[in-house]
């Protein structure tokens, strides 16, 4: 796989650190030792985006049936058969690429009072971290990226990680309140400290979800994402391996025919609960599917990279297409959105009993995807889609949204986790609200891509294994339930 933006950093970080490392003739530009700020920065955010955006992503989206695997290692994938040595980049991408840096980023900016500067840092670290604990478990934090003092770091336990993560993002807050130091460079907000607030909030309520506390992620989320244009998006374009969807980058370039959204078993999950002609379709009398189907899915006629199934959508109006699909090659991709906050609150207030209150969150979410919601724009046109305001009543037994009669609020609570597992397409939060929910009422009813169990886990990187003795003996693999979901 190319590493796209990694690849760029490396490139721009030689090329522009050197010219302003070399004070004499006795320093060599080809080992710089040491770089400004701004431009660790920058490289940081795109390190901390692949580890969102790249295998993590992908792997996350097959084991939550969004996507299948289909060839060479990815069948294997599909299966579950996943080794150490499948993450060690990304790992360095979490401890080198974005954690590493951003300690070295602190070291900068703290002593010179640049608060909202060390806030976005501390935000990044955060939004890193919790992924990974998220898909690892227990996993190197506070010894971690320390290599002068800590050669082989320790493991912490996972719900001290979180807890630990709730602190670093209260300092951040706090850093970002102050509104002193904003940095130059920012990829997402260009520096604005109120977005950056909101999507610690956002944050700290998508960790309280992760563990279950739900009255504290209700809290976090009444201060988070307020609007669509407050979310957090990955901005991508059309440059050569420099700044397109890696998504994209992946389904063809690099590895066209590898991923489909359907195999010789049938299409994934998600598929058909978005196909307008399966059994299983999500839609009723309030609610057209078919847009955000279409701009989810190429359909088997239409494949690029997997001629004959449906796949996902790469299509591109750059590459000749009247149509950006969701994984486009300039598409944006989410990180921390205005859907996710939302649909937060509207499960935190069902949970909490109230039923009215849930209900106008989520009647919020579907007139905001009634206006077209982040659907691209070239599927709105030409598609058909319908997000009308649900009614008590539709959720009462023998409604169009609790046909088999269970109680009234959980069926608005599985309406509310089905609506999240439809938004979060091919994001790893969608596969922590599968294994948060499993076995409940509300559990998204997908089966196994072979024998009888679904995993909990990513395996962790093999040079981790092979270099760290306080790694976990025996190691866990992928069907090891971790702290946060016994």
């Amino acid at each position: 796989m190319k590493k796209t933006f990694l690849i760029y950093f490396v490139l721009m970080f030689f090329s522009i650190s050197c010219e302003n490392l070399v004070e004499d003739l006795n320093d060599d530009p080809n080992n710089p030792t040491d770089a400004p700020a701004e431009l660790i920065f920058t490289g940081m955010q795109l390190a901390n985006v692949t580890t969102h955006e790249g295998l993590t992503a992908r792997l996350a989206a097959m084991w939550t049936s969004q996507i299948k695997g289909v060839d060479r290692q990815w069948g294997d994938f599909q299966a579950y058969n996943v080794g150490g040595s499948n993450f060690a980049n990304m790992w360095d991408n979490i401890y080198f690429g974005t954690l590493r840096n951003s300690n070295l980023i602190l070291e900068k900016v703290e002593p010179q009072g640049l608060r909202v500067f060390a806030g976005i840092v501390k935000v990044t670290q955060a939004h890193c971290i919790g992924n990974a604990t998220s898909l690892w478990g227990d996993i190197p934090f506070t010894e971690a990226a320390q290599i002068e003092d800590f050669q082989s770091p320790a493991f912490d336990d996972q719900m001290t990680i979180y807890d630990n993560l709730q602190n670093l993002l209260d300092e951040a807050i706090a850093d970002l309140e102050s509104r002193v130091g904003v940095p130059d460079v920012d990829i997402f907000y260009a520096g604005n400290p109120q977005k950056w607030i909101e999507a610690a909030y956002t944050l700290k309520a998508r960790y309280y979800m992760d563990t279950k506390q739900y009255d504290l992620a209700a809290q976090a989320a009444a201060n988070g994402i307020s609007a669509p244009e407050n979310s957090m998006y990955m901005p991508h374009g059309t440059t050569n391996d420099v700044d397109y969807n890696l998504y994209w980058d992946f389904l063809g370039p690099s590895r066209g025919g590898d991923i489909a959204a359907e195999d010789d078993n049938g299409p994934a999950y998600l598929v058909d609960l978005l196909n307008p002609d399966s059994e299983i379709y999500r839609g009723n009398d309030k609610t057209d599917e078919t847009a955000r189907f279409r701009y989810y899915y190429l359909l088997a006629e239409e494949a690029i990279n997997t001629p004959g199934r449906i796949e996902p959508n790469t299509a591109s109006v750059v590459n000749g297409s009247a149509y950006n699909g969701f994984f486009a090659q300039n598409a944006s991709f989410p990180l921390i959105t205005y859907q996710e906050n939302i649909l937060t609150l509207a499960e935190t207030s069902v949970r909490a009993g109230n039923f009215a209150e849930a209900l106008d969150y989520l009647n919020e979410y579907r007139e905001f995807l009634n206006g077209g919601g982040y659907i691209d724009a070239t599927y709105q046109a030409d598609f058909s889609f319908a997000y009308d305001p649900f009614e008590a009543a539709d959720f009462e037994a023998g409604g169009i949204e609790n046909v088999d009669g269970i109680a009234t609020n959980d069926a608005l609570l599985r309406e509310i986790i089905e609506e999240r597992y439809v938004s979060f397409y091919g994001q790893t939060i969608a596969w922590n609200d599968e294994r948060r929910v499993r076995g409940s009422v509300a559990a998204i009813p997908i089966e196994p891509n072979i024998g009888g169990e679904l995993p909990w886990r990513f395996v962790y990187s093999q040079d981790e294994i092979n270099g760290n003795p306080n790694v976990p003996s025996p190691v866990p693999g992928p069907f090891v339930n971790m702290t946060i979901y016994e």
